[in-house]
């Protein structure tokens, strides 16, 4: 599997560097004193938009830390900490680095298996990260999952030393970095006294105004016709992150297989939820718990929530056709379909409809 795992690496870096990283230059419209890039980063393409009077200046720092940070974490770029990790299952990572990954398993913990970076092998044989689809053997997966313990990983935060107890594990931060790119571009935006808002594929996240000094307005894509919306927000800064099974699959002999895999079974998750979307101030919080919730299902998802609801608020959307809506958000949420409002001191599990105009 090592072997394996640097010709993936190695065809996935010269991939990359075939779509460069960039796809535009900065556009600055004079107008609403705005300037926007897009960028290729991170497996998925960006939006950076910034308003103020340095909003060149912002967006040029911000598109240089989008691609700072993938060059650190990606697993399909050899030289990052992570590759590097993965390949050799041992390393002193970089304090920032060490941070994050501690951020990640002290978050996985607390949902209690629904977040492991350590699933990345599952994940691999499923064939998610080449495009090579493929559903595993009982013997394939059950060799995989004997390598997601994280448990078997040692890993001292101080010094940024972490090595696997089995050099056949591998972690991918792909679940947590895109979150922690957004609070990074929000600080940068801040220091250049810049509103603004970033587009990192699933992931939203704004910062003061918008020029016009209304509210930002973000919309929740159904999953089942990704050009129509389950609902939008307009609501004050914030990040919005979304997970579902429609961004990646394949089909086989009539079944379906997304990419979000159950840390649990080694198969994709399958607890009745389509789509999940996280509503917190902390950017890499809300990308980890995005996937967790989806994991989790719908009552253990609001059992969480419940929980804790001061560090965010979410939007569930079930296989059976319900939108459920957490109290939090519940009066900035909009949409032509009926909700179920989660409610914070409802202990029995049931919840509480509106229409669209209640």
């Amino acid at each position: 599997m090592r072997k394996r795992k640097l010709i993936l690496i190695m065809i996935a870096a010269m991939a990359l560097s075939g779509c460069g990283k960039s796809a535009s230059v900065i556009t600055t419209n004079s107008e609403d004193n705005s300037s926007t890039q897009e960028v290729f980063a991170m497996d998925t393409y960006m939006t950076v938009t910034a308003y103020g009077d340095d909003s060149d200046a912002a967006v040029e720092e911000a598109v240089e830390e989008i691609n700072r940070i993938d060059k650190m974490l990606s697993t399909g770029n050899p030289n990052s900490e992570i590759a590097k990790l993965d390949l050799v299952g041992e390393i002193t990572l970089s304090q920032e680095a060490a941070g994050l990954v501690a951020r990640a398993l002290e978050i996985g913990e607390d949902v209690d298996g629904a977040f492991n970076i350590a699933i990345y092998p599952v994940v691999d044989l499923w064939g998610f990260y080449n495009d090579n689809y493929h559903v595993p053997t009982d013997s394939e997966l059950e060799e995989a999952m004997a390598l997601t313990n994280v448990a078997d990983i040692s890993f001292n935060q101080e010094n940024g030393d972490i090595s696997f107890a089995n050099q056949e594990m591998a972690i991918d931060l792909g679940g947590i970095a895109k979150g922690y790119t957004s609070d990074r571009i929000m600080e940068i935006f801040e220091e250049h006294d810049c509103s603004g808002i970033v587009s990192l594929g699933g992931n939203i996240q704004a910062i003061g105004e918008k020029s016009d000094g209304s509210k930002w307005k973000i919309a929740i894509q159904d999953p089942n016709d990704t050009s129509s919306y389950l609902g939008y927000l307009e609501t004050d800064p914030v990040a919005v992150v979304t997970s579902g099974g429609y961004e990646r699959y394949f089909e086989e002999d009539g079944v379906t297989y997304h990419h979000i895999i159950d840390p649990a079974t080694g198969y994709p998750a399958d607890n009745g939820v389509i789509s999940a979307s996280i509503i917190s101030d902390d950017g890499t919080l809300a990308d980890a718990l995005s996937t967790s919730v989806f994991v989790m299902g719908l009552s253990d998802a609001t059992t969480y929530w419940r929980n804790h609801k001061d560090d965010f608020d979410m939007i569930l959307y079930t296989d059976d056709g319900n939108l459920y809506v957490t109290s939090g958000i519940a009066d900035i949420f909009e949409s032509d379909l009926d909700v179920t409002i989660i409610k914070i001191n409802d202990k029995t599990g049931d919840t509480n409809s509106k229409s669209p105009d209640s």
